[in-house]
């Protein structure tokens, strides 16, 4: 069965994107069939993988708008357990003229029906914005990780999402659940980190994944040369983050490999 995730927030520089390259890329490791879709037009998710965003010819876009068979868009990337639905800036005009088609809501979902047999999860990176196509996103999903940047403004605007979520339980997708809310950027050295950990976790308690993201150096230099951290420094603080955001997953979802998992860690 597939397991169709959105990892998604309407606020940008949370960490949704790199959750995205390196959750997907940490599932593959642990030998799980996974489909990440670039479901934003910035398509920092394709050049995250060393793809060349002005070099796809055939994207989300098309898919979406124009048709095109799923199954011509999707690239290979550097793990065979892990393919790249690509995206472009093409994927900027895509809500305007997906607005007259019919169940314009639900056309992600038709899309992902035609291939996700072949994965065992689909994981879409949305856009920082609530419109037609994170909808169609999380129409199509079983659940949303939400990132919480450990800052600040770290609840501004997390109740508009909740909401948003909450609408698309009632009118589109009964089925949508929250996978869990994901505090990311975390300095254990700075006071106001520990604070935001503490006000989310009394705030929304298990819903909050165990699993941390801490600021780290190879985290943020890994896509520049267009890798996920953990072919870019496997020993790297952001590698055993995502890799245990993987496990938690596959053990809130029952989908663990022991053998295998015990085998790696050993």
């Amino acid at each position: 069965m597939t397991k169709v995730i959105s990892i998604a927030n309407q606020k940008g520089g949370v960490g949704k994107t790199t959750t995205a390259i390196n959750l997907a890329y940490s599932l593959a490791v642990l030998e799980h069939r996974v489909l990440l879709i670039d479901a934003d037009p910035q398509a920092n998710s394709t050049s995250g993988y060393g793809i060349d965003p002005k070099n796809v010819r055939m994207g989300l876009y098309e898919a979406l708008v124009q048709d095109v068979n799923p199954q011509d868009c999707i690239m290979e990337t550097m793990s065979s357990y892990l393919k790249v639905f690509p995206s472009n800036i093409d994927l900027v005009g895509a809500e305007i003229e997906m607005i007259d088609l019919p169940n314009r809501e639900r056309l992600m979902q038709r899309l992902i029906g035609k291939v996700a047999d072949d994965y065992d999860f689909v994981l879409i990176d949305c856009s920082p914005s609530l419109g037609l196509i994170t909808t169609n996103a999380l129409s199509a999903s079983d659940s949303v990780i939400i990132p919480v940047q450990c800052e600040y403004f770290a609840l501004e605007g997390l109740g508009k999402l909740l909401n948003t979520v909450k609408i698309i339980q009632r009118s589109i997708n009964p089925k949508l659940e929250i996978e869990g809310l994901l505090l990311t950027m975390y300095d254990s050295r700075l006071r106001l980190s520990n604070q935001v950990v503490d006000e989310v976790k009394l705030h929304f308690q298990e819903l909050v994944f165990d699993t941390i993201i801490q600021r780290n150096t190879r985290l943020s230099e890994a896509p520049s040369f267009g890798l996920p951290v953990l072919e870019h420094d496997a020993t790297a603080r952001g590698s055993i983050n995502y890799l245990n955001l993987a496990r938690e997953i596959l053990q809130k979802n029952g989908m663990t490999k022991l053998a295998k998992e015990e085998k790696m860690i050993g």
